[in-house]
């Protein structure tokens, strides 16, 4: 019997950790930090949040709808559903009063984001000028100096490998040392889990050698790795969050308006560049790691604004 209940008490503690697995850490710190905000609103509110019902997510969510994107507002429901599940309660996420306030407020607020600027090719040039203007020379012997060195020379490297991979923030700071395998074509970057492959199956990116060295992001990931004499562990050793805080830094160095630069600026600078180029749909997807179409198409409409524009039938 004690033996019984000894092997009970070990599968339980393995199903534990398999249920934590199951969804990446960022994802689960996602949906704490989303059920943090609701329950601070029903304690202000004197409303119950564990277990709550469909008629306080729904005032929650009108509460919201002022100042939040209405993506922001399908996550949060996400996120409390998740919640209440792992907690061992039931919450009917679909009841009608949460859908039909939520279709209300998507008639009223509407659903269209302002998404960050992506960096094309014109930007990405003035961003690689500027610091290369800055990291011209031997290496510095003092020792604030030699810091100052080599960041710029890994945000060179950092910038043009997340643009060329069509990476997200996440996966350009997670590449480690072995995930990297030198060709003689270029570059193979293993990718060891990302945003859509939460099973952790994994994926390859391949990065050719550029006509243009100064802007060849394996160059630059050789000089980095010789420069900063790292064996092993990740290349970059800096948050997703600094990523964001590095564009931002150049854009406006380099004369643009780092207000319209984020962390995804490379990623869809790279989807739209290369719709703008003419590859095809299949072939972006397969770099940037897209599962649907959907977002790669609105890269290529935005490619070809101009590009397939009516007016220019028309002369005047």
């Amino acid at each position: 019997m004690n033996e019984l209940i000894t092997d009970l008490k070990s599968l339980e503690i393995e199903t534990l950790k398999n249920l934590r697995s199951s969804k990446a850490a960022n994802t689960l710190r996602a949906y704490h930090a989303d059920f943090k905000d609701f329950s601070a609103f029903c304690l202000r509110n004197g409303l119950n949040s564990l277990p709550t019902e469909p008629k306080i997510l729904a005032l929650y969510l009108t509460h919201l709808s002022s100042t939040s994107k209405f993506s922001t507002l399908k996550r949060r429901i996400a996120s409390i559903g998740v919640i209440h599940k792992s907690k061992g309660h039931y919450l009917d996420t679909k009841h009608p009063i949460i859908m039909e306030n939520l279709h209300g407020i998507k008639r009223v607020k509407g659903t269209i984001q302002k998404a960050k600027k992506p960096i094309l090719i014109n930007d990405l040039k003035k961003i690689v000028k500027v610091i290369d203007e800055n990291i011209i020379g031997s290496r510095p012997t003092d020792r604030k100096k030699y810091k100052q060195h080599k960041n710029k020379i890994r945000d060179k490297t950092l910038i043009l490998i997340g643009f060329a991979g069509g990476f997200r923030r996440s996966e350009i700071v997670n590449i480690d040392y072995e995930d990297v395998e030198y060709v003689s074509e270029g570059i193979k970057i293993f990718i060891r889990r990302s945003k859509t492959d939460q099973s952790g199956e994994g994926m390859v990116k391949a990065i050719p050698y550029f006509d243009n060295k100064n802007y060849c992001p394996v160059n630059s990931l050789k000089q980095w790795v010789e420069y900063s004499q790292i064996k092993s562990g990740k290349l970059f050793k800096i948050s997703d969050k600094s990523v964001s805080l590095i564009i931002k830094k150049y854009a406006n160095l380099a004369g643009l308006d780092a207000n319209k630069y984020g962390g995804h600026s490379l990623r869809s600078g790279f989807a739209t560049s290369a719709a703008e180029a003419g590859a095809e749909e299949r072939n972006i997807m397969a770099m940037t790691g897209h599962k649907t179409t959907q977002m790669v198409r609105r890269y290529i409409q935005e490619a070809n604004l101009f590009k397939n524009n009516a007016l220019n039938k028309i002369k005047f």
